[in-house]
């Protein structure tokens, strides 16, 4: 017999089918490479590029670098206001679109770096959202990584992209709202409860990593600093490596199923106290129809068995 759980603070609803899941090592699909000659990323393309906002070396040659993305989704033109006419409330799409590429090695995917590299990549984004939160017209800054074809990615080189705003998403601001219960955030307590459950996958003095009571998506994953911190500014040295560590873990086991993924930071916007996270969203199932019918989702992975598929 299936089940539903809803989400710890949001009015959003999963339905477990378990009967539907297939093995994780049947997950596997041939992946058919059909590459241009020219990978944009690569060293000796950086001229193909925008200007170069940022690097870090090693022996005289980039190993990580960051610029403006060349087909932004965001431009900073126009107003960051949006205008109010009658019934319809619009506005330019103002903002600034990054791109960090997170490695000159072409073949090499974020799974396969060393967890310091990879806290070299979110120490890259802390860095980055302290800077264009500072600019004119912005309110808040999304980092997101979209890796393989079933999570949107475009360039097969490994990049995480990050875009400025003119205002909080609205999920980040219904988070922020909900998790808030008079001075007590309930993040708090789901992490002190989730450390003891048989969702925990991955847990350090710092940080813990579970999958989320009400998964959306196959072999969802959270990671969590245990202290309240409410911005990647406020996270010290070693949550950030403890942070870089989990996600190596996480990273790691989808790539043995070749799963696509998506992962995004959340954190809290100005005069709010939403606790920061990381949150890993394997693309491996399909939404369809009952899904963006209904707001809800159907997972195959419980997920008790998909801490159980990290852990082990």
């Amino acid at each position: 017999m299936g089940t539903i759980r809803k989400d710890y603070i949001l009015d959003r609803w999963v339905y477990y089918a378990a009967g539907r899941v297939k093995r994780p090592r049947e997950l596997k699909s041939v992946v058919v490479k059909d590459e241009p000659k020219t990978c944009y990323f690569c060293p000796g393309s950086e001229h193909l590029t925008p200007p170069e906002i940022g690097r870090l070396e090693y022996k005289g040659s980039w190993r990580m670098r960051w610029f403006l993305n060349k087909f932004p989704a965001v431009e900073k033109k126009g107003n960051p206001k949006p205008r109010q006419r009658k019934l319809f409330l619009e506005g330019d799409s103002y903002g600034v679109h990054e791109v960090i590429v997170e490695t000159p090695h072409h073949k090499s995917q974020l799974a396969d770096l060393p967890a310091r590299q990879i806290r070299e990549l979110l120490e890259v984004c802390k860095v980055r959202i302290r800077e264009l939160s500072k600019a004119k017209g912005i309110k808040y800054v999304v980092v997101f990584k979209n890796h393989g074809k079933d999570a949107g990615t475009s360039l097969v080189h490994s990049h995480t992209q990050i875009m400025a705003l003119a205002q909080p998403p609205s999920l980040v601001m219904e988070e922020a709202k909900a998790s808030v219960k008079g001075r007590k955030c309930l993040y708090c307590g789901i992490i002190k409860a989730e450390s003891k459950s048989k969702r925990k996958i991955f847990e350090t003095k710092n940080v813990v990593a579970f999958a989320p009571f009400a998964s959306r998506f196959n072999y969802e994953a959270w990671l969590f600093v245990k202290s309240h911190k409410r911005a990647m500014e406020e996270l010290e040295e070693e949550e950030l490596y403890d942070l870089a560590l989990g996600l190596k873990k996480i990273l790691v086991k989808l790539k043995k199923i070749n799963a696509s993924y998506n992962f995004f930071i959340h954190y809290s916007p100005e005069k709010e106290n939403l606790h920061f996270h990381i949150e890993v969203a394997p693309r491996i199932a399909t939404w369809a129809g009952f899904e963006f019918s209904t707001n809800a989702a159907i997972n195959s992975v419980l997920p008790e068995d998909a801490s159980r598929f990290y852990r082990r």
